[in-house]
């Protein structure tokens, strides 16, 4: 469990990092000298690039893991993340914080690295409460990052916030080197060889010759997708309810946190529950109640309304990808989990580039309320039919699940 924890505060100071610079991007790309007209354009632009590159290097990083280590998978990250960071506070015009960004997605992998090594350090029976805490530092950092990087922005200025993320991930390093102690997996020198030789493309056949992990990546695209499809319109939706956009960034951020403090306090909830009755079950509810949720969050009765709400959304979310990271660990041998956990983070960056994409036209052809009416309805959809395939069904592919 000392890795666990370890790896869970370490995971909480990179998402504090990130979660305190992205939402102040655009007024990075203000102070770079693009113009207001142009603003929206090259903010797209630098966040999804990021994804992209994710996207296309979490499998490569993930088979790196395990044939390498995680634990230096893990380090690579953070040091490579904090240095983009550096970089990133140096930039002059929008073309270097384009390139930077980009780096960034390269660098990524400490997620996959640091969840892959959560799910070994314990007995497979005690995965699910293992990545519950994982999970927990996850939301804690994205409840404070936001309002952490306004402050110290307000304070020192939006460059050396920057600096100050890139020192963090270096330490975050030091304390992975230092403290975590490599996950022991079961493989002979032969597998080991072997697992070498193989290519990604037979990795990816490994996914699909199994339907369970096909099925898992697809829910690790939708919920990502869903998630990011709400995150960037919520300010706007926020400031449409009450009739001015002023005071609705803050307004939208205190909800946010509030939602997410809710999901801190559920998390371990969802992976007792989990483990008790089975995480496709937990899904099917966690997805299902999260749908119904957003769908009365479409009804336009208020500010007051949307935000208690929130409080329920948190509740419900959170136990989703806990109990998705649980269930491919459950369906997965020690010696291909990190690919597989790559593979896993490939899906929820491309849902991270899908959504938002699909959430613009939605609000620009029909409107912005009808964004959570569909996400509701998709996520509703998606937790019935994950029970009636995955919980109703496994009675006749008991050892599928």
């Amino acid at each position: 469990m000392r890795n666990v924890w370890i790896l869970s505060v370490c995971m909480a100071a990179l998402s504090i990092c990130y979660t305190m610079l992205v939402p102040f991007l655009p007024v990075y790309l203000l102070e770079l000298g693009v113009g207001e007209g142009s603003v929206a354009m090259w903010s797209g632009v630098v966040f999804s690039v990021t994804f992209l590159v994710a996207g296309i290097m979490a499998p490569i990083w993930g088979r790196m893991a395990d044939t390498h280590g995680k634990k230096i998978m893990a380090i690579r990250a953070a040091v490579l993340i904090g240095i983009t960071y550096i970089l990133t506070g140096m930039v002059t015009d929008q073309w270097q914080l384009f390139l930077t960004r980009a780096l960034m997605g390269f660098a990524n992998g400490f997620m996959p690295a640091a969840m892959t090594m959560v799910s070994l350090s314990v007995p497979q029976e005690k995965a699910g409460t293992a990545l519950g805490i994982f999970q927990t530092g996850l939301i804690v950092g994205n409840v404070i990052g936001p309002s952490l990087g306004g402050m110290v922005e307000a304070v020192i200025g939006m460059r050396p916030v920057f600096y100050v993320a890139g020192i963090v991930l270096f330490v975050a390093a030091a304390v992975v080197y230092f403290f975590v102690k490599e996950p022991h997996v079961a493989m002979s020198e032969e597998e080991r060889q072997q697992a070498k030789k193989t290519s990604l493309r037979d990795d990816w056949r490994i996914v699909r010759s199994k339907k369970v992990l096909t099925e898992l990546l697809w829910l690790f695209f939708i919920m990502q997708g869903a998630i990011l499809m709400l995150q960037p319109i919520l300010a706007l939706y926020v400031g449409r309810m009450q009739g001015t956009m002023e005071g609705a960034a803050m307004l939208s951020g205190m909800i946010l946190s509030i939602g997410g403090m809710a999901g801190v306090v559920t998390t371990n909830l969802w992976a007792s529950f989990g483990q008790r009755k089975g995480y496709f079950k937990a899904i099917s509810f966690a997805l299902t109640g999260t749908g119904i949720v957003l769908l009365l969050q479409s009804l336009p009765f208020g500010i007051w309304w949307f935000g208690a709400l929130q409080v329920l959304v948190g509740c419900f979310i959170v136990g989703v990808n806990p109990s998705l990271s649980a269930a491919v660990t459950v369906n997965t041998e020690p010696g291909v989990r990190g690919r597989v956990f790559g593979m896993s983070t490939t899906a929820q960056q491309f849902g991270c580039m899908v959504g938002p994409l699909f959430a613009s036209i939605v609000t620009t052809v029909i409107g912005i309320q009808y964004v959570f009416l569909i996400t509701g309805v998709l996520l509703a959809v998606v937790g019935i039919r994950v029970y009636r395939v995955w919980v109703i069904g496994v009675r006749k592919r008991p050892g599928e699940i």
